[in-house]
Protein backbone atom coordinates (compact mmCIF):
# COMPACT_ATOMS: atom_id res chain seq x y z
CA UNK A 1 0.00 0.00 0.00
CA UNK A 2 1.33 3.39 -0.95
CA UNK A 3 1.39 6.54 1.18
CA UNK A 4 1.07 8.60 -1.97
CA UNK A 5 -2.25 10.18 -2.88
CA UNK A 6 -1.09 11.17 -6.36
CA UNK A 7 0.45 8.94 -9.02
CA UNK A 8 4.10 8.33 -8.09
CA UNK A 9 5.27 9.13 -11.61
CA UNK A 10 3.84 12.65 -11.20
CA UNK A 11 5.86 13.29 -8.03
CA UNK A 12 9.44 14.42 -8.22
CA UNK A 13 12.23 13.44 -5.85
CA UNK A 14 11.63 16.51 -3.68
CA UNK A 15 7.94 15.67 -3.17
CA UNK A 16 8.82 12.06 -2.35
CA UNK A 17 11.40 13.22 0.21
CA UNK A 18 8.82 15.55 1.80
CA UNK A 19 6.44 12.58 2.01
CA UNK A 20 9.15 10.43 3.60
CA UNK A 21 9.88 13.07 6.22
CA UNK A 22 6.21 13.71 6.98
CA UNK A 23 5.44 10.01 7.29
CA UNK A 24 8.46 9.50 9.53
CA UNK A 25 7.29 12.38 11.72
CA UNK A 26 3.82 10.82 12.00
CA UNK A 27 5.35 7.48 12.97
CA UNK A 28 7.62 9.05 15.60
CA UNK A 29 4.73 11.00 17.15
CA UNK A 30 2.63 7.85 17.24
CA UNK A 31 5.47 5.99 18.97
CA UNK A 32 5.75 8.78 21.56
CA UNK A 33 2.06 8.31 22.35
CA UNK A 34 2.37 4.53 22.63
CA UNK A 35 5.38 4.65 24.93
CA UNK A 36 3.87 7.40 27.07
CA UNK A 37 0.67 5.40 27.59
CA UNK A 38 2.77 2.41 28.65
CA UNK A 39 4.78 4.55 31.07
CA UNK A 40 1.62 5.86 32.69
CA UNK A 41 -0.04 2.43 32.86
CA UNK A 42 2.91 0.36 34.09
CA UNK A 43 3.32 -0.38 37.78
CA UNK A 44 6.91 -1.61 37.43
CA UNK A 45 9.38 1.25 38.16
CA UNK A 46 12.22 -0.23 36.11
CA UNK A 47 9.99 -0.92 33.13
CA UNK A 48 8.55 2.62 33.39
CA UNK A 49 12.09 4.00 33.25
CA UNK A 50 12.95 1.97 30.15
CA UNK A 51 9.78 2.98 28.35
CA UNK A 52 10.22 6.64 29.34
CA UNK A 53 13.71 6.47 27.85
CA UNK A 54 12.28 4.97 24.66
CA UNK A 55 9.57 7.66 24.54
CA UNK A 56 12.18 10.39 24.87
CA UNK A 57 14.23 8.84 22.05
CA UNK A 58 11.16 9.00 19.82
CA UNK A 59 10.71 12.68 20.73
CA UNK A 60 14.32 13.25 19.65
CA UNK A 61 13.64 11.55 16.32
CA UNK A 62 10.48 13.63 15.78
CA UNK A 63 12.42 16.82 16.48
CA UNK A 64 15.07 15.87 13.94
CA UNK A 65 12.37 15.30 11.31
CA UNK A 66 10.79 18.67 12.13
CA UNK A 67 14.16 20.38 11.77
CA UNK A 68 14.70 18.73 8.38
CA UNK A 69 11.25 19.92 7.30
CA UNK A 70 12.02 23.43 8.59
CA UNK A 71 15.16 23.57 6.50
CA UNK A 72 13.73 22.02 3.35
CA UNK A 73 9.94 22.28 2.95
CA UNK A 74 8.32 25.65 2.28
CA UNK A 75 6.19 27.04 5.09
CA UNK A 76 7.74 25.21 8.03
CA UNK A 77 10.37 27.80 8.96
CA UNK A 78 7.91 30.69 9.07
CA UNK A 79 5.30 28.80 11.09
CA UNK A 80 7.80 27.40 13.57
CA UNK A 81 9.25 30.87 14.12
CA UNK A 82 5.75 32.19 14.76
CA UNK A 83 4.66 29.59 17.31
CA UNK A 84 7.64 27.97 19.02
CA UNK A 85 9.41 29.14 22.17
CA UNK A 86 6.94 31.93 22.89
CA UNK A 87 5.12 32.79 26.08
CA UNK A 88 1.41 33.53 26.28
CA UNK A 89 -1.57 31.94 24.56
CA UNK A 90 -0.42 29.87 21.59
CA UNK A 91 -3.40 30.73 19.41
CA UNK A 92 -2.58 34.44 19.62
CA UNK A 93 1.03 34.34 18.42
CA UNK A 94 0.14 34.81 14.77
CA UNK A 95 -1.96 37.89 15.59
CA UNK A 96 0.80 39.28 17.80
CA UNK A 97 3.44 38.68 15.12
CA UNK A 98 1.43 40.72 12.61
CA UNK A 99 0.64 43.48 15.15
CA UNK A 100 4.32 43.83 15.97
CA UNK A 101 5.20 44.25 12.33
CA UNK A 102 6.67 40.78 11.97
CA UNK A 103 7.55 39.79 8.48
CA UNK A 104 5.56 36.91 7.10
CA UNK A 105 6.51 37.67 3.51
CA UNK A 106 10.11 36.51 3.61
CA UNK A 107 11.47 40.07 3.54
CA UNK A 108 14.61 41.16 5.34
CA UNK A 109 12.63 42.63 8.25
CA UNK A 110 14.33 42.29 11.61
CA UNK A 111 10.92 41.55 13.20
CA UNK A 112 11.51 44.08 15.98
CA UNK A 113 8.15 45.79 15.61
CA UNK A 114 7.08 49.27 14.69
CA UNK A 115 8.83 52.32 16.06
CA UNK A 116 6.42 54.16 18.34
CA UNK A 117 6.33 57.96 18.56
Amino acid sequence: MSNYHEPIDELGAEARNFSRALNSLKEEIEAVDWYHQRVVASDDPELKEIMAHNRDEEIEHACMAIEWLRRNMPGWDEELRTYLFKDGPIAHHEEHDHEEGGSSDGSDSLNIGKIKK
